[in-house]
């Protein structure tokens, strides 16, 4: 005699439909609340209790559910999508920023959608792909755009928030720094140290020419005009670093001290000064930027600038949501600075 199959238990996911994909009606049945409940929990975590956004959050893995977001949104005039733009994310210099600032966007029902323009002044036609999509808000990293590209984002009224540098004329909202006076303290920090001869290992791309023009003007203020130089591509790179030291040495450059435009190339060039039988700092003082993860615990540890990037990315971040809201942003431009900390390298 065949056998009755089991009953499934009554929370088990619903069993997928031919042709049809999972509904928030499915997710609400098993979930035991109503559709516009489990609504605002995918698209406002904030406004259902915690209880019922994990009971929610269960029932959308354990059935597969995909929101339809493009539908809502075209109900609902809004996308819940704030684009972001990095130059890269190959080295760890704005993985903070990305992480706060996703984090802060998540907290109040925001998605982001990154996209990468390089090194390379491809933004042009990253950003044009963006505004078709109608995001509700865009975070630019760096304040070096196009005129086009100026024109495109004010005509398509969206919050912009531009990040890592400082201008008066921001296109909306800015939240940086003065890359011009962190070059110069760094300058500034090795004279104090009593050094003269001085290299640069600079990275080529624009918030590096930025703070290496700050280097310049401080050094010459100390009756310093001319360094010798070694650019490198962006980003710059452990390797980058070693062959930068190696052209200034090969070249003849006699230098007490090498200043540095990113903490990987200042790793490089003291991996390539202690290779060639150089004491840090006593022969060469090595000085980066960006305090990374490694700055503190190499040997020996690296005097850098340190930027305070989760701040960045906090900042920009409720600044969005702010001007999103039609709500007034306390400042329209905010200076987080910037911190000269000193280790052994220098």
């Amino acid at each position: 005699m065949a056998r009755t199959p089991p009953r499934p238990p009554r929370d088990a996911a619903p069993a997928p439909r031919a042709g049809k994909a999972v509904t928030i009606r499915d997710v609400a049945k098993v979930a035991g609340v109503s559709p516009i409940t489990v609504s605002r929990a995918l698209n406002n975590p904030g406004l259902v209790t915690p209880d019922t956004l994990e009971r929610v959050r269960a029932v959308v893995a354990r059935t597969g559910y995909v929101p339809n977001f493009l539908a809502g949104s075209l109900r609902s005039r809004r996308s819940r999508v704030i684009a972001a733009v990095f130059p890269q994310i190959t080295n760890s210099m704005f993985v903070d920023t990305i992480q706060a600032l996703t984090d802060r966007l998540r907290a109040d029902g925001y998605q982001v959608l990154l996209g990468l323009s390089s090194y390379e002044m491809r933004e042009d036609e990253l950003i044009a792909g963006i505004l078709g999509r109608r995001p509700e808000g865009i975070y630019l990293t760096g304040i070096s755009h196009s005129p086009d590209t100026r024109r495109r984002l004010a005509a398509s009224h969206i919050p912009v928030v531009e990040a890592w540098d400082l201008t008066p004329t921001p296109i909306d909202v800015l939240v940086g720094f003065s890359h011009e006076k962190a070059g110069a303290a760094m300058a500034r920090h090795l004279v104090a140290r009593g050094h003269r001869d001085i290299g640069l290992v600079w990275g080529n791309d624009q918030r590096a020419h930025v703070r290496r023009h700050g280097f310049a003007e401080a050094l010459a203020e100390a009756g310093i005009e001319a360094v010798s130089t070694r650019l490198e591509p962006a980003p710059g790179m452990f390797q980058h670093g070693r062959e930068g030291l190696a052209e200034l040495l090969r070249q003849g450059a006699r230098v007490s001290a090498v200043a540095c435009s990113s903490d990987p190339l200042a790793q490089g060039v003291i991996a390539e000064a202690r290779d060639r039988g150089l004491r840090i700092p006593e022969d060469l003082a090595v000085i980066g930027f960006g305090d990374f993860d490694f700055a503190a615990h190499t040997s020996p540890a690296l005097t850098t600038i340190a930027i305070d990037k989760a701040t960045i990315g906090r900042l920009a971040a409720e600044a969005l949501i702010a001007r999103i809201e039609g709500r007034e942003v306390p400042e329209r431009i905010v200076d987080v600075g910037f911190r000269l900390v000193e280790r052994a390298s220098t």
